[in-house]
């Protein structure tokens, strides 16, 4: 490895977002070591296929295994582990970490509550003991549009309140926030969050709404929209999510920001080397143009059934994301059409024996 490579650690490399960043710092210089635990939250046929897809030999595979190609490192691992993680930091010393391990889902989360504060408590503090222990130049982890849970205050800006989460998911990305301003303020380890609004495209998870819908249409079988289709979301291509977080690894918040007031505090700036940031598209989508968007990528008609209003949803976000925007210089620019026949083509390939498409 070149001497000048920054190294960045990704968790949840096998993961929707994580196996796109990680394409994208390869390219762009960076070496780069992946963590993930391969939990079966979902098929783990298709995390094991983003790391095929990464250039690994998944038969290698071993808990706390490290394996190592020409442009990337991989390890089975769970963030509860403490020890070994920290082992790992000692041993890698990383620039930089992206923290995007997380149990994902609301709906999941009315199932099995203890599964997010496994992963998304104990796991987030592990990283921050471990980024203490063998400090880190920034440290960027993923939080969700879903803290704005019960505000209706449209688009989303970051100082909005977020103290009404409609769920354990939610609640858990607010506790993150709150512990990783507590460790910048304590340990100055740099740490922006990054509130995540509805990422699609391809390799996409199996439980969010692209995947079901193409998977019933090309299976001629019905889909469940709910809220009768009444709902928007701010849909952003995950091309430009990973190319956002690419831009700010290396422009980490500063100490004695002059844009925050003590007396009047705001949530997405600090004294301290901490900051908060919307990432979506700033241009929200009605739901059923998502699906019609489907429909024209497959040349089909879905077979919609209309569902009233699922718990712990909510019917539209929408994000205000000017702040990143000028922060990292950059918008994103892929049209829905394009984003959708990506994931399309992508399924299609990777589902080819189980499809007549």
């Amino acid at each position: 490895m070149t001497v000048n490579k920054k190294k960045v650690l990704i968790t949840g490399m096998a993961g929707f977002i994580g196996h796109h960043l990680a394409k994208l710092l390869i390219k762009s210089n960076y070496e780069v070591v992946g963590l993930d635990n391969i939990n079966d939250y979902y098929d783990p046929k298709l995390k094991l296929a983003r790391l095929t897809d990464l250039g690994f030999d998944i038969s290698k595979i071993a808990y706390n295994k490290l394996l190592q190609n020409d442009t990337i490192a991989f390890v089975k691992l769970d963030l509860t582990d403490l020890e070994n993680i920290k082992q790992l930091f000692k041993e890698q010393k990383f620039n930089y970490v992206v923290n995007l391990a997380a149990q994902a889902g609301v709906r999941y989360s009315l199932k099995n509550p203890h599964s997010y504060v496994d992963s998304n408590i104990t796991g987030f503090l592990n990283i921050l003991e471990s980024c203490r222990a063998y400090p880190v130049e920034h440290l960027v982890f993923a939080s969700s549009s879903s803290v704005y849970g019960l505000s209706e205050e449209i688009p989303f800006k970051e100082d909005n309140c977020t103290d009404h989460p409609l769920a354990m998911y939610a609640a858990s990305k607010k506790a993150n926030e709150m512990m990783a301003h507590s460790y910048a303020n304590l340990y100055n380890i740099p740490c922006t969050g990054l509130r995540f609004f509805t990422v699609y495209g391809p390799w996409g998870r199996p439980d969010m709404a692209l995947h079901i819908f193409t998977k019933a249409m090309v299976e001629d079988k019905e889909f469940e929209v709910f809220n009768n289709g009444n709902m928007s979301r701010d849909f952003t291509y995950v091309g430009d999510i990973v190319e956002s977080v690419k831009r700010l690894l290396p422009l980490p918040p500063k100490e004695n920001n002059p844009e925050f007031n003590p007396k009047k505090p705001i949530p997405s700036k600090s004294s301290k080397a901490y900051q908060l940031f919307n990432i979506g598209n700033n241009s929200p989508v009605a739901l059923m143009d998502y699906v019609h968007a489907v429909e024209k990528a497959l040349g089909k008609k879905g077979k919609i059934v209309f569902k009233p209003m699922q718990p712990g949803d909510v019917q539209s976000t929408y994000a205000n994301v000017e702040s990143l925007f000028k922060y990292i210089n950059f918008k994103p620019e892929t049209e829905l059409e394009d984003g959708i026949k990506a994931f399309v083509d992508k399924y299609l390939e990777l589902n080819k024996e189980n499809t007549n498409t």
